[in-house]
Order: structure tokens, then sequence, then C-alpha cells
């Protein structure tokens, strides 16, 4: 027996093409969304609300372009604009009305339903006019063609506003940091071990650089995420959408986010491959990969402090230990290589989704949906974190990049050109095998004048463009 017959108290019946069902009086959605939380009792995850945002964004614009080309009447198109507003300005009414989890359908049918099921219902309560989910919300749609096109208006969205924007602001903190340090000379590390000197702004830039890169790789992606399959329908042929349906919904889609949203031109390809969602979530899987090595670099220089490398501090937010007092540990970048390990994750997961696309029809597309967004948020509120509590208070502890230099023994690379391969390896064995400087042992050797020597290390890190 159906466990959502057992007790009708304060339950209405809804009625759709498989029977009847109740739902509680207080909740807006219909008997498909109720078969859907009986059916799919799968984990905690809903799906995400800015998917169900995109989604009524769809069906507002929808509305409108089927007014405009007299599909529906200009009673009803007023009532669904009204009621897609009233959802979208309301993250509370979209919380309690939307409760379906991810693990559905793979085409998103139940989710494209519960929206069509709750604005029709806002039409009667607050409107009092009779509109059909799938007759009128749904009119000249198919969630085939819906949900792909309402993953991209959300991933776009997403990626614009606050991921773009969170690289920049992390890229003008490191910007900050290396101006604010410049001239200052350090020693340079490759496979961890001392390396010839390098300027701290130098070491700076590579962040700076990594990041302008993928600022560009994200751009690229945004211009196949704006590209909309709305239109295709169920297959991609466009059966029982209006003729300029598909453009007229994307400029009125376009208007609303303010996004440069155009028409997918082959519906087939848009319905049955996500290229763009796939491509996004690779770039922010190489982002990821970037944030994991800046994290590390960090960690790596401001190690110690006291036994370690302990070239630059890094905030102390919380204690780091619950039994070794005073000490203090890089959490932040911690949190962010976690972040990162989490989103690389998922972008296997969009990828294996996407291999579930057979014929017309990809149908793993909420998990790609629920994973996308995931990324995108995490990633946003881990790097704002990460700049605020971290980057933006990092300090260079001098002392120890000099005590650090006057040790670097990989300085005699700038010798050679003097002095030879040969005879400055010997001085680097010498001082290693002393304990004594480079500077020590050149100079007590005769090979270089202190000027000589002193200009041979200044210039060794200048950039030889």
């Amino acid at each position: 027996m159906d466990t959502n017959t057992l007790n009708v108290k304060n339950k209405r019946k809804e009625q759709d093409s498989m029977g009847q069902v109740y739902v509680e009086t207080d909740k807006l959605w219909g008997a498909q969304t109720q078969r859907s939380l009986t059916n799919f009792a799968i984990g905690n995850y809903k799906m995400p609300a800015e998917i169900i945002k995109a989604i009524i964004l769809v069906k507002k614009c929808c509305a409108n372009a089927n007014s405009f080309l007299g599909q529906i009447d200009k009673a009803k198109a007023e009532a669904i604009d009204f009621a897609c507003d009233k959802l979208l300005s309301d993250d509370a009414l979209i919380a309690k009305h939307f409760p379906l989890v991810v693990w559905q359908t793979g085409s998103g049918t139940q989710t494209n339903m519960n929206a069509n099921e709750v604005i029709s219902r806002l039409c009667l309560t607050e409107k009092n006019i009779n509109v059909h989910p799938n007759d009128d919300v749904n009119k000249g749609q198919s969630t085939n063609d819906v949900f792909p096109t309402a993953m991209h208006i959300a991933a776009s969205v997403l990626t614009y506003k606050n991921l773009l924007p969170s690289i920049a602001k992390l890229k003008d903190a490191f910007k900050r940091l290396g101006a604010k340090n410049g001239g200052v000379l350090k020693v340079g590390r490759t496979h961890l071990m001392d390396a010839t000197p390098i300027y701290f702004e130098d070491e700076i830039s590579a962040y700076c650089e990594s990041l302008s890169d993928i600022e560009h790789q994200i751009q690229n992606s945004l211009e196949q995420l704006y590209k909309l399959p709305l239109g295709g329908t169920a297959v991609g042929t466009g059966l029982n959408a209006a003729e300029g349906f598909s453009s007229e919904t994307v400029k009125l889609i376009r208007q609303q986010t303010g996004l440069p949203f155009k028409e997918e031109a082959n519906k087939f390809f848009g319905l049955s491959l996500k290229n763009a969602v796939v491509a996004l979530n690779g770039v922010l899987s190489a982002y990821s990969t970037v944030l994991i090595k800046i994290a590390n670099d960090l960690r790596f220089l401001s190690c110690g402090p006291n036994a370690g490398i302990n070239e630059i501090s890094l905030p102390a937010n919380e204690p780091g230990s619950s039994i070794m007092p005073g000490k203090v540990n890089p959490t932040q970048c911690e949190a962010l290589i976690m972040v990162a390990c989490e989103v690389m994750g998922n972008d296997l997961t969009v990828k294996l989704a996407h291999t579930q696309g057979q014929l017309q029809l990809n149908a793993a597309m909420p998990v790609m949906a629920f994973k996308t967004q995931e990324s995108i948020r995490l990633l946003c509120d881990a790097v704002k974190s990460f700049c605020f509590n971290c980057v933006e208070g990092i300090k260079i502890n001098t002392q120890a990049i000099q005590t650090n230099n006057d040790k670097n023994l990989m300085v005699a690379t700038a010798l050679t050109p003097k002095i030879g391969y040969e005879a400055a390896a010997q001085l680097v064995k010498t001082a290693y095998q002393n304990k004594k400087s480079l500077k020590e042992v050149a100079l007590k050797c005769g090979l270089l004048t202190e000027e000589e020597y002193d200009t041979l290390i200044f210039n060794s890190a200048k950039k030889n463009n």
C-alpha cells in the first residue's frame, strides 16, 4: 500500500495520468512531485536552488514567448509570470516547495514537473486562474530541453557573478603582496631543494599568471555554456514548439540575466551531449590543481616556524592543537586543498555521467547539474575564505629570508660564468664540509673580490627577458 494514502488528514487529492495521490494542503506541488518523493527517497542531497531558479526563469520566459506568439492567452501568461517572480524573489518558498532529491530520473523530469506544478498552483491560489502544469506552464517544452538549458543558465550565472570575481580578488591580493615586498631576494627551490635566488615578487607572479590563465579558460567555457538547447523539446526536432518560440524565449532569458545567451544551432547535439558542462568542470578541476599548488607553497614557505623554512608568516586564526600549547596550523590552506580535492572528484563524476548520453538524451543530467553547482559554490566560498583569512594577512620574515640566503650554496651557479663550473662545484663542497658560507670560501680562496661576488649574486635573480 502507498504510505501516502495511510493518513489523509490535512491532505488534498491531486490527479495525474496515473491516478490520484494525496498532498499536504500547505504544499504547492502536485501529483508527480509527490510520486517522486515516494519513489526516490534516496539520500539528503536536494536539487540545487540555482537549478530550480533557472528552471523557473525558463518557465517565465517561455510563458511570455508563448503569449507573444499567440500560443497561450495573455491572462495565463501574466499569471505564470507573476508566479515565477514570486518564487524567484523568495528563497524560503523555493526551499519549502521544491523538496526533490538529486537522485531521480536521469532527465530531471520530476524536478521540471515540480516547477510546473508549483507555478500552476500559485496561479490558482494567487490569481484564481486555472493554468495547467503541462499544457500551459510546460507549453512548447520538454524536460529534455528545459533541464539542460537550466544547467547552462545556472552554471553561467554562478560562474560569471561569483566565481570569476572571486578569482580576480585572489589575484589582486597576490599582486598587492608581491608589490608590497618588491626587491626582496630569497632562496629559490626546485625538487624541494635549494636552488638559485629568486625575487619574492617573481615567485608570487607565478600565482597571478596561473589565475589569469584559469580566468581565460573559464571565459572560453562560458562561450559554450551560453548556447541554450531550448526549443529542441523531446528529441531535438522541436515537436510541439511554435515557430520562433526558441529564439523569442532565449531573447527574453538574455534580457533577464544580462548574459549573452543564444540558441544552440544543433538541438540534437544540445540534448544528447553536455560538452559545455564537461568542459567547465574540466577547468574547475584544473583550477583546483592550481589552488593546491599555491596552498602547498604557502605551507612550505611558512613551515616551522622555528625548525622550518619560516620565510613567510600566515595569519594565526585559531589554536592548532588540542595537546600542543601555542601550535598554529595553516588551516586555510588545508581547507582549500580539501575543497580542491572534492572538486576534482566532482569533475570525474560529471565525466562519467556524460557517458550516459545514449541516442537522443543524456540520462544522468541531475547529478551533472548538482556536481557542477556544488563545485562552483565550494570554490567561491573556499577562495573567498582563503583570500580574506590567509593571503591578505601574509607577512614576510626578512631575517629568516636572509639567514636562508646566507646558507644557500646554489648561488654558486651565478659564479660559473666567472670562475667555471668545476671551480664553483669545489667551492660548494668546501663550504658544505666546513659549514661556511659560499661567500666566505670564495673570498678566502681568492677566486673573486667581494664586489665581484655581490654583483654576480645580485644579478642572478634578475629576469633575463
